[in-house]
């Protein structure tokens, strides 16, 4: 099953993890077979929104919401189960900094169309 591990760092920790050790870390899932892509992000405010309401797009620079930790980045790993792609998680070295989400990707029903 696919997990998606979302890291999420304060603007204070947003560099606190050195890019080298993240590479080095996902070089190490990647040989476990577990890898399916990892990239880091640009800080918040590089960001932009965009919404779509009856029929009308808008966009907005920035984040959609403020908050004290902002995305920096995912692995999107295989994992056998939940507690395998935990313990993944938890290895991910901006935990340290941050938080980690793990959360299964779902497959599109694609019944209903």
């Amino acid at each position: 099953m696919k997990y998606l591990c979302l890291v999420y760092l304060s603007q204070d920790n947003w560099n606190a993890c050195p890019d080298a050790t993240c590479f080095a870390f996902a070089e190490t899932l990647a040989a476990s077979g577990h890898l399916l892509a990892a990239e880091p992000l640009h800080p918040v405010q590089t960001a932009t929104t965009v919404r779509v309401r009856n029929g009308q797009m808008s966009m907005t620079d920035g984040p959609f919401a403020e908050t004290k930790e902002q995305l920096a980045g995912f692995y999107l790993i295989e994992a056998k189960d939940l507690n395998e792609a935990v313990t993944w998680a938890a290895k991910i070295p901006p935990a340290k900094y941050g938080r980690i989400e793990v959360r299964p990707v779902r497959e599109l029903d694609l019944s209903a169309a």
